[in-house]
């Protein structure tokens, strides 16, 4: 069996950390197919035995696909031993990096019809010269605003690949048991 690691990335730092879980738990002899959710239509949950979603955010939202991912899957992957991880700027701050502490993690979990085992918030990446005009104009504003990195020529990963390391240790442990 395998893990099937989902993703919606807006930059490409979610599927940078789903490779990254894949790659994990490879070295601990669990192989695993990482797909984005958003090109995805069926799924054969047959050859899986657990599942992890990613989700990045952007002006403080979910890829809407996320949404509506979960609620047409909700009753299989309550099924599975679920995992969540969400990537975002703001968890850039150590005390916005965990599932209780991240207003959007929070706000996702309290409304989602799905239970996942397990959760993580991991920061995200800056990537400014890959943004159009406005996004970086938006989020060079935000980061003024929050204390962060201005200068649109950088890029600069935040992303703790220790904690994403943790977080896919936890993940081979989930089994048909494991509930939120």
């Amino acid at each position: 069996m395998k893990t099937l690691i989902l993703f919606s990335t807006r930059d490409g730092q979610t599927r940078e950390i789903a490779a990254f879980l894949a790659s994990e738990l490879k070295e601990q002899g669990i192989y695993s197919d990482v797909i984005n959710l958003n090109r995805t239509d069926e799924i054969a949950w047959q050859e899986y035995d657990r599942v992890v979603i990613g989700a990045s955010i952007r002006y403080g939202h979910f890829h809407p696909a996320v949404d509506r991912f979960v609620k047409k899957h909700v009753a299989t992957l309550n099924s599975l031993p679920g995992a969540f991880y969400s990537v975002n700027l703001v968890a850039r701050k150590a005390e916005k990096r965990t599932p209780q502490t991240n207003s959007y993690t929070r706000k996702f979990l309290l409304n989602s019809p799905w239970k996942p085992a397990a959760c993580a918030v991991f920061a995200g990446a800056l990537r400014y010269p890959h943004y159009r005009w406005y996004d970086r104009f938006m989020i060079r504003l935000i980061m003024k605003m929050t204390g962060g990195e201005t200068d649109t020529r950088k890029e600069v990963v935040y992303t703790d690949w220790s904690q994403v390391a943790s977080f896919a240790r936890e993940i081979a442990q989930l089994t048909r048991n494991s509930r939120l």
